[in-house]
């Protein structure tokens, strides 16, 4: 499957054995996940590797009782099937790496009953409290906002006060953690990003385009995945920048700003996001947007072609962008729309590798319309020298390709065993 959380293991597979770890994998099957399917990403899987997959109840009935979610969709059969594995195989650690909050509750539950210690991969905070003061139209979801919010409310402190470990995208999240709970602080946590995998994007290049690159002399920004509405601020101080710089230097002819995979619908249940608020400033005429979800390696493709790349932060200072990681490892430039004194922006300025435009919440002001303005008359003359950072390629390759951070995934494993059994399995 293609969703972004599932590529953490993904890329990790190849670099577990290396470091002293078996992974089996216990999977969703395919025909009852729901989502998109991209089965190219299996070749970058070792073929040796035990791979379960259990069933979950389909959404085709499942979303007439209002429960469409797949972790809840999935919870018992995952709970049978990892019951069976655990024993079977005689696991050592089970280490959860998705997004579907529920399932982090059969931790503590194989804990309780079979002893096996495990460790969470927290790809986004579970209980927020980023929403609060927002109005209830604004906040994203509406009653099924209130929903997740109650249940992370429950079963957040439950689900993790018996975990052995956790790893997190952002240090903020853990710290949240450490306030939250007074318990957490002598638990072992560590911040470790999505990071990139070269073999990704060697395999990417080999694909050929579903469409043409586009006309010959055309200025491509290129934007891959979903633009949802926490990045509306983002994308307002884009293109009421770019109107601003259309007012003074007039509309560049041959620029095109390429939204593609801009929601998480199905291709016949998507709309656009993006194109509205550029028809809003006046640059509906210069946006191309794709809403449908498109292919992981499709999307790589896409970036290592553009002649730029676009990345949008949130309003939420701890928001730790994952696409950067590939955006880097592509080599293009990359513009880069972010909350001023964001954990992004600092993380930015550490690799050095973006054109950083800040915005503030109270909305675009003259500073963000100079830097966009900045932005463009770069690129229409062809990044002159000094116009773009100089890269941090040694802090990149040393703290975010995927066997660097799969080491440090095995050594928080090897924590959380606390000298436990002395031949590792993670399931």
């Amino acid at each position: 499957m293609n969703a972004a959380d599932m590529q953490r293991v993904r890329m990790s597979i190849p670099y577990y054995r290396e470091n002293g770890w078996e992974p089996i994998v216990l999977a969703i099957d395919p025909a009852y996940h729901g989502g998109l399917r991209e089965d190219p990403l299996l070749s970058t899987v070792p073929a040796d590797i035990v791979i379960h997959r259990c069933r979950a109840f389909s959404p085709k009935w499942s979303r007439h009782l209002g429960v469409g979610n797949l972790g809840l969709r999935s919870w018992l059969q995952l709970l049978a099937a990892g019951w069976r594995i655990i024993l079977r195989d005689k696991v050592d650690l089970v280490f959860f790496s998705n997004t579907q909050f529920v399932t982090f509750t059969l931790g503590r539950i194989w804990r309780r009953l079979l002893g096996v210690p495990y460790v969470i991969d927290l790809q986004d905070p579970w209980r927020t409290d980023h929403y609060q003061g927002a109005r209830r139209k604004d906040r994203p979801g509406g009653w099924k906002y209130e929903f997740a919010r109650l249940q992370a409310g429950l079963l957040e402190g439950w689900s993790f006060r018996r975990m052995s470990g956790l790893m997190s995208v952002s240090p903020t999240y853990i710290d949240d953690l450490r306030q939250r709970y007074r318990w957490f602080s002598s638990l072992p946590a560590e911040a470790i990003g999505f990071g990139a995998s070269e073999a990704d994007l060697a395999q990417a290049r080999k694909m050929q385009p579903s469409s043409p690159d586009g006309c010959d002399g055309v200025l491509q920004i290129v934007y891959t995945g979903v633009a949802g509405p926490v990045m509306r601020p983002a994308l307002e101080a884009l293109f009421d920048g770019l109107q601003s710089f259309c007012r003074g230097q007039g509309v560049p002819p041959k620029l095109r700003l390429l939204f593609s995979g801009t929601s998480y619908a199905a291709a016949d249940a998507a709309s656009p996001s993006v194109a509205p608020i550029a028809h809003h400033f006046g640059s509906g005429n210069l946006v191309t947007e794709t809403p449908s979800r498109q292919g992981y390696l499709e999307s790589l493709y896409a970036q290592s072609t553009a002649d730029a790349l676009l990345l949008l932060g949130t309003s939420d200072p701890a928001y730790s962008a994952s696409k950067l990681y590939p955006y880097y490892l592509s080599g293009r430039p990359i513009l880069a729309i972010v909350l001023a004194g964001s954990r992004l922006e600092q993380l930015l300025r550490d690799l050095a590798c973006a054109f950083i435009v800040t915005f503030e919440p109270a909305g675009p002001n003259e500073q963000t319309r100079q830097q966009v303005t900045a932005f463009f008359l770069a690129l229409l003359a062809g990044f002159p020298p000094g116009s773009l950072p100089t890269r941090n390629e040694e802090k990149f390759r040393r703290e975010y390709l995927a066997g660097a951070l799969t080491q440090r995934q095995c050594v928080l494993f090897d924590r959380a065993l606390s000298g436990q059994a002395s031949r590792p399995h993670c399931v």
